[in-house]
């Protein structure tokens, strides 16, 4: 890696090709960059896998399984394969792959514009600039926690954090916690924070159940082997919708335990329905809570019944029978208000999701709702310019480390003949 100079110049450097984000798909890119000889640089705002390092709560493990993270040229040889990396382990895990594959990073410079140069583009950060022919967006998509409006309603009193800003129990206000969002994230801190010894109430929407464990396998086995993550974009009927599907309800554990809402009932947590808004202090719930879990429910049983159907079809041997598990207990009567700052509320937790920043981004390239538009990372009417490391990119798996593998390597045979005719063109002026 290598260490910016302060200013890298006075004048613009030129190359072909700048990368932004070092990450695991920044670096998955910048390892395909180098095997096809085409020089670029790596710039990261702050270490390698920054997010990992500064935006992820202490207890947070990965969700797929340790032989799941594999990066080109890379893959997880540990003695643990069917467990589940913690935030330290993956930050070791990225940085020694950084090392291994020599990635040009200048980590601790910070992007403040990408616009439009004669031939490409001009790459402006707080160390110095590049002029180059292509730039590859590699930041991610969770850059800002996605909080609604109505948090400009919450009373005084209660306290507002985001899976960006907790870290433990220890740091929430004393009180019940209102945790809203029943995603992954959702039911992960609900269920830490119940086990703390704090009252908890979970607020539910749109979610994803699924076993962690079926048939004696886990699901992202399953997944894997009936080639589900492999589903290319263009065979998703509906995108954008698919892009934008919660997380499934799935923790990373020693003991690889499943967690959906009958595991936070059965530990103490009160179930209420999606937050609606929050009026005089005072938080609204939906009263459809019934068919929200009913819909999940029924989704996961399509996504068992497929197993069951590849474990037939391939005549392939899982000694486990099939089986299903108990629908969602709803309660018979589910609040539908809470009063926040007379209901003992201390803390409310947004686990609402997360948005990009692009705010660096000078170019005609976004949707109207702030993110790039483009078909499986090639970026919509912008010659040159790429994204990686978003949910669906060009397959399910793209979603999950190794989905960089193939993503980095389809992206990149595009990049080269660009740079190719690009330069051809030039050179027949």
């Amino acid at each position: 890696m290598i260490e910016p100079e302060s200013p890298i110049s006075e004048s613009a450097r030129d190359i072909p090709v700048v990368v932004i984000g070092a990450g695991h798909a920044g670096l998955a890119m910048s390892r395909r960059l180098t095997e096809r000889s085409i020089d670029h640089v790596v710039l990261e705002r702050g270490e390698v896998a920054n997010t990992w390092r500064t935006e992820r709560w202490e207890s947070l493990r990965l969700l797929t399984p340790n032989w799941q993270s594999q990066l080109p040229g890379m893959a997880y040889n540990g003695d643990e394969p069917d467990g589940f990396m913690t935030m330290p382990e993956v930050v070791d895990f990225i940085t020694a792959y950084a090392e291994k594959i020599s990635a040009p990073v200048y980590p601790r410079t910070t992007v403040t514009r990408v616009g439009s140069c004669p031939g490409g583009y001009v790459v402006e950060t707080d160390m110095g600039s590049w002029n180059c022919t292509s730039v590859v967006i590699a930041s991610g998509g969770s850059n800002l926690a996605n909080v609604p409006e109505m948090s400009s309603d919450v009373p005084e009193s209660v306290a507002m954090v985001t899976p960006m800003t907790y870290r433990s129990p220890e740091q929430l206000n004393d009180g019940r916690v209102l945790v809203v969002g029943a995603s992954a994230t959702g039911v992960q801190l609900a269920d830490e924070i119940r086990r703390s010894g704090r009252e908890v109430t979970i607020s539910v929407g749109e979610h994803v159940r699924m076993p962690r464990v079926y048939r004696g396998r886990d699901v992202f086995w399953w997944m894997d082997a009936a080639g589900i993550l492999d589903q290319r974009d263009s065979d998703i009927d509906d995108l954008v919708r698919g892009r934008n599907v919660p997380s499934p309800q799935l923790i990373g554990t020693p003991e690889r335990r499943s967690i959906d809402l009958n595991a936070l009932t059965d530990r103490g947590v009160e179930m209420v329905g999606r937050l609606g808004r929050i009026r005089d202090d005072c938080a609204q719930f939906a009263g459809s809570l019934a068919n929200v879990c009913s819909l999940a429910d029924l989704k996961m049983n399509r996504l068992l019944q497929a197993f069951d159907d590849w474990a037939h079809a391939s005549d392939f041997d899982i000694p486990d029978p099939p089986q299903r598990f108990d629908p969602t207990r709803v309660p018979a009567a589910p609040r539908l208000d809470m009063d926040l700052a007379e209901g003992g509320i201390g803390t409310i937790v947004w686990a609402t999701g997360y948005r990009p920043d692009y705010s660096w981004l000078d170019l005609p390239v976004l949707d109207r709702k702030g993110r790039v538009r483009h078909h499986g990372g090639i970026v919509e009417d912008a010659p040159g310019l790429y994204v990686t490391g978003l949910n669906l990119l060009r397959r399910r798996r793209s979603s999950f480390i190794n989905g960089a593998a193939n993503d980095s390597e389809e992206i990149s045979t595009h990049l080269e003949h660009h740079l190719t005719t690009t330069h051809q063109r030039l050179d027949t002026r």
